[in-house]
């Protein structure tokens, strides 16, 4: 206990160069599992087999849901519960608290996203998919298969109607699955942005580097998939690279940024242990909501691929998923 820091600074200096080095290996790291498969998916020249792009988005389910439990929960409970904050904090579970808060706040904003989506959908006469079986749904997961309501219309007036609405439709299937999209990197870009303050100060440099150079990796694979997965019209591709782009500097920016402020950060003391406790609680919630309901559920429960797909199938996306998650988890061994 006396060698406890609570005040500022306290940030160590071994390996500059190194440290120095870490923000552009990372960048690397974290672009490449981004952006690959977003790039992947929109190359005439780069063809992926689909297998390659299903262990991928399982593999990356997995990962996000370790990531949520390891990653974030753990240590805001251990943040939150440090001896350099007030005895206040400790008569209550506030990491848990507020992951719940954070669950239940993703799913009020997603039931009024749906709400409207699903009111707007009406007012042009098209159907929803209220489950988004489509692959690659996300969040409000949009309407699929719009068709009108009215069976006693002709079908040319049906193909007439459909025409006149198709950009709308459109748009209100990408406003869906963009406000999923976002919501999931949200949560990972907070996440992200926090090792990288703490990458840039911390003794055990060497250890949380090489951990953390394959951690980005593996969560940009997980959120490079989900962004290429997505049924965008074309005008809206740029959604998934930028989201690509902005996964892989967060970190980098983190390494920076706590580069920059190395003298006086002290990632122990109580400020830095109560916002990345609370931020890292907001984070968990949000993507056990998004891994748990938008991965798992509308991969596996809600997926007609799945419902009519082979055992082996199945068994298949599951192996991937767990493989994801254990090794996930098993990095937080060490960080």
């Amino acid at each position: 206990m006396s060698d406890l820091n609570c005040g500022s600074g306290g940030g160590a200096t071994t390996y500059p160069q190194l440290r120095i080095a870490s923000v552009f290996i990372i960048l690397i790291g974290s672009m490449s599992g981004a952006l690959f498969p977003v790039l992947a998916t929109r190359s005439s020249w780069l063809h992926v087999p689909k297998a390659v792009f299903d262990f991928a988005k399982y593999f990356g389910s997995g990962v996000i849901i370790a990531t949520a439990f390891i990653h974030l929960l753990s240590p805001a409970i251990d943040e939150l519960t440090s001896p350099c904050l007030s005895p206040a904090w400790q008569e209550y579970p506030y990491p848990l608290a507020l992951a719940l808060l954070s669950v239940f706040s993703i799913f009020i904003v997603e039931l009024v996203a749906f709400r409207w989506g699903t009111a707007k959908l009406a007012a042009l006469g098209l159907s929803h998919d209220a489950h988004g079986h489509g692959l690659g749904a996300l969040a409000a997961h949009g309407p699929e298969g719009g068709i009108p309501n009215d069976d006693s219309t002709p079908e040319k007036s049906k193909e007439d109607l459909e025409s006149a609405h198709d950009h709308k439709h459109l748009d209100l299937g990408a406003t869906g699955q963009i406000i999923g999209v976002f919501i999931l990197e949200f949560g990972v870009l907070l996440h992200s942005m926090l090792i990288g303050l703490t990458l840039a100060v911390d003794p055990n440099f060497k250890i949380l580097f090489v951990v953390i150079v394959f951690h980005q990796s593996f969560e940009g694979l997980g959120v490079g998939t989900r962004l290429a997965h997505l049924q965008l019209p074309p005008r809206y591709n740029y959604v998934a690279i930028c989201g690509a782009l902005l996964y892989g500097i967060t970190t980098p920016l983190g390494i920076a940024i706590g580069l920059g402020v190395q003298s006086t950060y002290n990632p122990n003391s109580t400020t830095a242990s109560i916002v990345s406790g609370v931020l890292d609680s907001l984070s968990a919630g949000i993507l056990l909501y998004t891994g748990l309901v938008e991965l798992l559920a509308h991969e596996f429960i809600f997926n007609k691929e799945m419902i009519n797909g082979s055992n082996g199938r199945v068994a298949y996306a599951l192996s991937c998923m767990l493989f994801g998650c254990g090794i996930m988890a098993l990095l937080g061994r060490w960080a």
